[in-house]
C-alpha cells in the first residue's frame, strides 16, 4: 500500500462514527451486516450512516452486496490487511533513539 492510499484509509477511519462502523463490521465477520440492522445497532440514521458507508467504500475499507432485497455491508480484508501491513512493514528496521543497530526489538513490535 502507499503513503496516500493509506493516509486516506486513515483519514476516514479518523471520524469516530465511521470508525465505529468499521469495527461493528469486522465484528460481524464475512457476511456483514444488513444497512437497516448496522444504523440501528449504531444509533445511526439512514441519511448519516449512507455518507459515512460511502467514505468507507471510496477508500477500499467496506464493500456493499445486495442479497434479494436487502444491502449488505461487509469489511474488505484484504484492504485491512494492506493498512495495517503499511504500518509494520519496516517496524524494527530501524534503531531506537539512543539504540545501536544491533539493539533489541522493540517488544510491541511484530
Amino acid at each position: 500500500m502507499d503513503m496516500e492510499t493509506a493516509a486516506r484509509c486513515f483519514a476516514e477511519l479518523g471520524h469516530p462514527t465511521r470508525l465505529a462502523i468499521y469495527r461493528r463490521l469486522v465484528q460481524a465477520g464475512d457476511e456483514g451486516l444488513p444497512v437497516g440492522a448496522l444504523g440501528e445497532e449504531l444509533g445511526v440514521v439512514p441519511s448519516t450512516l449512507s455518507h459515512h458507508v460511502k467514505q468507507l467504500v471510496t477508500v477500499g475499507l467496506i464493500e456493499q452486496v445486495r442479497g434479494g432485497r436487502t444491502l449488505y455491508c461487509r469489511p474488505v480484508y484484504r484492504q485491512m490487511d494492506s493498512l495495517m501491513g503499511f504500518l509494520t512493514e519496516e517496524c524494527c528496521t530501524r534503531p531506537a533513539a539512543g539504540q545501536t543497530a544491533s539493539g533489541s526489538r522493540a517488544e510491541s513490535c511484530c
